[in-house]
């Protein structure tokens, strides 16, 4: 598993291939300052070690999950069913547009909910900040972060506005 520093959110994926897209919430959570591990843990091919995984995440300091997995290999699934800590689904487009995955990720029973974002690159950047969101709760460093990015994203927005307005 690739390391930065003492992890709070693990980021694991059922297949290299999985990696491209994945790595986008590792981006987000680094430019958070919030310290990941990222790793390929089947729930399918490698069922021993992704609940190993999640049985030791909490134990290790660990607050969150980032879960990604394509077509209807559920390893968000199989990690909730391992851990109470929170495990954020990334569903991932490796067959009919990633809509299997989607119903597959989404579709939990009561008591083993995972929290389930778009499918992509999209939904693995907003699983990071969700998984800041939950670092930040203890973290005002974090949470710091997290204010200044949002601000940061809003001036953008409003000088982009001011632009346009001004072509008029």
């Amino acid at each position: 598993m690739s390391s930065t520093g003492n992890p709070k959110v693990l980021i694991v994926m059922g297949s290299p291939s999985d990696t491209d897209v994945m790595r986008e919430a590792k981006k987000v959570l680094q430019s958070l300052g919030v310290s990941c591990r990222m790793g390929i843990y089947s729930a399918h091919r490698t069922p021993g070690r992704a609940a190993a995984l999640a049985e030791s995440a909490r134990d290790s300091g660990v607050v969150a999950i980032i879960a990604g997995a394509g077509m209807a290999a559920h390893l968000a699934g199989a990690m909730a069913a391992r851990t109470i800590l929170p495990v954020i689904g990334v569903p991932l487009a490796a067959s009919l547009s990633g809509l299997d995955a989607l119903l597959a990720t989404v579709q939990m029973p009561p008591g083993f909910p995972v929290g389930t974002v778009a499918v992509g690159k999209g939904g693995a950047q907003n699983a990071a900040h969700f998984a800041a969101q939950i670092v930040a709760l203890s973290d005002p460093e974090v949470a710091d972060k997290i204010t200044a990015w949002r601000r940061a994203k809003a001036a953008a927005a409003e000088a982009a506005s001011d632009e346009l307005e001004a072509e008029d």
